[in-house]
């Protein structure tokens, strides 16, 4: 026929279910999976195929089918019980919020990627998920919160694993029309659109709008008919691309994320930056006030009083750092545009580092991002050590501890990751509200009442369902590779129930070693063939496109899940996402993390598998520092640093197979014990996980700590310096830079009586000179410091008046102390003491 044209007919949703078009617009359903069940109960094939999207299925479902789901009773029964609990979720009003941050001023939350769901791929790992996470708990706990980010249409990629067991990617282009989001309109009804200039052209920029239970998301798209073809793909692909592509995206995400939330008249008095990729929003904040008629000083005071800055990683490929050329051609016209110099501006940003042997400035985004928050953390206690240590070289004579980077320690949203028969199983002793008070520690004590049988029945239901799911993948993948009929058919056999079942899941960065496993082969053959007590290993992850040590570790896993003696005992999954990874930490039986310690900054995936009751066996790094209490899981190693990585793998590795064979695997098999009530070991080993790990590590509790430790901190802060034209802020910009001018100019001479040897609680008198160059007595702090090891105690010296300073300084402890004296300049306001980034010692 003669093809004049194409029509597409839309199934019409019967009212009795109406509503199910609303819902499927409102990621609550990605963690409600009752929700989820109307969808994939209306078609499960379409549900599979194109990523557990409801509004995918809502398009594609024929309308016979729906008018046979709205005359089931059985249906439509779930149906209105889902939707009664989506209209109380979302109606609520006595939040945690309201009752105890009801002062908090609205949060503009910046990210480069968000891990939402996997119908909607616009995460990498770890950091996308963290942000999802954070933005579900903010909306689960009533916070006043937008999110910001990019919408790449071409997502991160997909995995596919060829018959070699190397990585290849695949992009996909997302069809916009069919994802659970919505362009924003203006109140006259056109859509949204905003512009920044990026080099020598404007690039316009459309913002969507998806709504997370009760905040939203805008998420930036450059993939407009307004634009040259280089720029549209400016949100093709997260983290594709060279360095070029990079500072441009961060351009857009910063600036074009700032200009969205005006366009849109969303208020914000907070603004936090998750990770430095957003560190850009800082120039168009400033520009807006400059234009306001504020000086570039006054203005950045202002800026920074209000900005959080978190900090993920310590591994040096995290932190970008752009060459001032390129800057320049991509910022070159920001100082003017600022009233400031270019030195001033990228003095802001500047990280010397040592590149082809020569040492340069770079525009570091980490430090920007430092110089333009008055706030930062890192993400776990062990990761703000680092942080301080890491970048106190931007603090001059400060030691690593006091550098003012403090710590949020991440948890995860248990309700995305804990599986349905887990949650049904902990409502039986867990209060009804259970779901609003996650993060209280005394109310999961209850945990105690489960008996091991309810665990175990449940456990292994949760077991049958993630490798019924392996096999389903493996099948998939070997089909498309061309395999036989043995090969197919050998996949039946591919893990077992009845076995103790390690998980390993994750990106797959070097330092985080996911071959160790394999370091001992003889070894690890012995213990996973024990017929007895036999164990098996499941892995997932990605590499990064351009990271082919990364794509060798995987194709070495995937050679020896072929080998003989591994076949069918040793699996790894290709294209790990949000629903592989739910599927792993709901099935397995123990999760295994073993990076190179101290480079994991967090990982939050071993604490989804404990939500559902699977313990950790992780190095004593990131998150797992603190959550290991002894009881609800097992180390890897020592807390120790390693000059030769070599010796520190080989420890590792042998502790881990010690570990494992000698505890682990006897505890799992292990009857349960007549002088523990008919109890087994490991049952308690995993009601201690979920005990333990469930409230603390949760991202309840982690946004409450961002709440009460930064937000509200903030949102004071913030207001002060503001007000009356950002009066206070033009004092504290204008004090900086009077101090800073004559600092060069004082001086200080100090002199200290020490005896040889002294008793605790000895004191000890110092003494100094000050020649403050005009700068006023009371806005200098002159101090002894004590350093005892790593640490150190400060004692201020009082005034005796004609520039002189004394104080009897106890010796509280024994030890061997080192004895200094500085000073440092300090006014009301500041928001640390090393504000001001002068120190100088005597």
């Amino acid at each position: 026929m003669n093809v004049i044209g194409q029509v597409t007919v839309l199934p019409q949703l019967p009212s009795v279910i109406g509503r199910l078009s609303e819902l499927a617009y409102n990621l609550y359903w990605s963690w409600t999976p009752q929700a989820q069940d109307l969808y994939r109960d209306l078609d499960a094939a379409i549900w599979e195929r194109f990523q557990h999207n409801p509004v995918r299925v809502l398009l594609e479902v024929s309308q016979e089918r729906l008018t046979q789901a709205a005359a089931d009773a059985e249906y439509v029964d779930r149906y209105t019980r889902v939707m009664a609990d989506f209209d109380a979720y979302m109606q609520k009003r006595d939040t945690w919020a309201s009752g105890h941050a009801p002062g908090l001023a609205p949060v503009a939350y910046f990210s480069m990627e968000y891990g939402l769901h996997e119908s909607l791929p616009i995460y990498s790992g770890g950091l996308g998920v963290l942000a999802g996470d954070h933005c579900k708990s903010a909306s689960d706990l009533g916070l006043p919160f937008t999110a910001v980010g990019m919408l790449f249409h071409q997502g991160y990629f997909r995995q596919l694993l060829n018959k070699e067991g190397w990585q290849e990617e695949a992009y996909d282009e997302l069809d916009l029309t069919t994802l659970p989001l919505r362009p924003t309109h203006t109140a006259g009804g056109e859509e949204v659109r905003v512009k920044v200039q990026i080099g020598e052209r404007d690039v316009h920029v459309r913002v969507w709008e998806l709504a997370v239970g009760r905040i939203r998301v805008l998420l930036l798209d450059a993939n407009v008919p307004e634009n040259s073809e280089e720029d549209r793909k400016l949100t093709a692909r997260l983290y594709g691309g060279n360095q070029e592509l990079r500072i441009q995206q961060y351009v857009l995400l910063g600036v074009a994320g700032i200009r969205a939330l005006r366009a849109l008249n969303v208020p914000a008095g907070v603004y936090h930056m998750n990770e430095g990729h957003a560190a850009l929003l800082g120039l168009e904040r400033v520009r807006e006030l400059v234009e306001g008629g504020l000086d570039f000083r006054t203005a950045t005071e202002t800026v920074a009083s209000n900005t959080l800055f978190t900090t993920h990683t310590p591994v040096p490929a995290g932190n970008d750092a752009f060459a001032y050329d390129l800057v320049d051609r991509y910022l070159g016209q920001w100082p003017a545009r600022l009233h400031t110099s270019r030195e001033e501006l990228y003095g802001l940003a500047r990280q010397d580092q040592l590149w082809d042997g020569h040492w340069v400035p770079t525009f570091s985004m980490t430090v920007f991002a430092l110089s333009m928050s008055r706030a930062a953390n890192g993400v776990s206690e062990l990761h703000g050590q680092v942080s301080r240590d890491m970048w106190k070289f931007l603090y001059e004579g400060a030691e690593a501890e006091e550098v003012p980077i403090g710590h949020v320690t991440n948890g995860a949203h248990n309700l995305t990751f804990t599986s349905q028969a887990m949650r049904d199983l902990l409502g039986t002793v867990l209060p009804q509200d259970w779901t609003e008070r996650l993060q209280e520690e005394e109310m999961w004590q209850a945990v105690e009442e489960l008996s091991d049988t309810q665990l175990a029945d449940v456990q292994l239901d949760m077991k049958r369902e993630m490798i019924a799911f392996v096999r389903r993948r493996l099948r998939e993948q070997l089909t498309r590779n061309g395999a036989g009929a043995a090969d197919l058919a050998a996949v039946e056999g591919v893990l077992s129930e009845n076995a103790l079942t390690i998980g390993f899941a994750r990106r797959f960065a070097t330092y985080k070693r996911a071959t160790l496993l394999f370091r001992d082969r003889a070894r690890l053959s012995r213990i996973v063939n024990d017929p007895a007590r036999p164990v098996q290993f499941v892995f997932a992850g990605k590499a990064h496109p351009a990271d082919n040590p990364g794509k060798a570790f995987i194709q070495e896993i995937y050679r020896m899940s072929q080998e003989p003696e591994f076949r069918g005992k040793i699996v790894i999954l290709e294209n790990y996402d949000m629903n592989v990874a739910r599927h792993l930490v709901q099935g397995v039986d123990i999760w295994l993390n073993n990076p190179r310690r101290p480079l994991e900054a967090s990982g939050t995936s071993g604490m989804k598998a404990s939500f559902n009751g699977a313990p950790n066996f992780s190095v004593l790094d990131g998150w797992w520092r603190e959550g290991y209490d002894g009881t609800n899981g097992w180390p890897i190693g020592e807390e120790r640093e390693y000059a030769d990585l070599n010796v520190q793998d080989d420890a590792d590795a042998y502790s881990l197979y010690q570990t494992l064979e000698n505890q682990i695997v006897p505890l799992y098999y292990a009857p349960p014990q007549a002088d523990a009530g008919g109890r087994s070991g490991w049952a308690q080993t995993v009601r201690r996980a979920i005990q333990t790990v469930s409230p603390r590590f949760s991202m309840q509790r982690q946004v409450i700590d961002y709440v009460q430790g930064y937000y509200l901190p903030l949102t004071e802060r913030g207001a002060l310096l503001a007000a009356g034209g950002s009066q206070r802020a033009r004092e504290i910009a204008s004090w900086k830079s009077w101090v800073r001018q004559q600092w060069p100019h004082t001086s200080l001479h100090a002199a200290a009586q020490l005896p040889a040897t002294a008793r605790p609680g000895e004191k000890v008198e110092v003494q100094a000179t000050v020649n403050p160059a005009g700068i006023k007595p009371g806005e200098l702090r002159v101090e002894a410091v004590l350093k005892r090891g790593d640490h150190i105690t400060r004692v201020p010296l009082e005034a005796q008046g004609d520039g002189k300073y004394s104080a009897q300084v106890p010796l509280e402890d024994s030890g061997l102390y080192s004895v200094g004296v500085r000073m440092l300049p300090e006014i009301e306001g500041l928001s640390n003491d090393l504000e001001a980034g002068l120190i100088k010692w005597a």
